[in-house]
């Protein structure tokens, strides 16, 4: 699979949101953030305040674009890979969804 390379412009993001104990977690696979949260909406919402205002703030320091584009945490992108494969998923974590986000 070709990643697609995000720009200032345009890109997308993959997200999780799953839960452990009593925690939701949301997070973004390409911006390797990981945002907490007391519901998985709450979680969801938190993620996508965080990444733009991470986009932001990139834009303001004048960084390259390469920030937009990080190599995925390992553990996160075998969970990703599973998930999209429909392979059950050996993980601690009970997941609520998963997609992909313009942003």
């Amino acid at each position: 699979m070709v990643k697609q390379q995000n720009s200032f412009q345009k890109g997308s993001i993959r997200y999780i949101v799953m839960k452990e104990d009593d925690v939701f977690y949301a997070v973004g696979l390409e911006f390797n953030l990981v945002i907490e949260g007391s519901t998985k909406e709450v979680a969801l919402f938190n993620l996508f305040e965080a990444i733009t205002g991470y986009i932001e703030s990139a834009k303001k320091a004048n960084l390259r674009p390469r920030v937009l584009n990080q190599k995925t945490d390992e553990e996160y992108e075998k969970l990703w890979n599973d998930l999209i494969a429909g392979n059950p998923v050996e993980s601690p974590y009970k997941i609520f969804t998963f997609g992909r986000q313009l942003v």
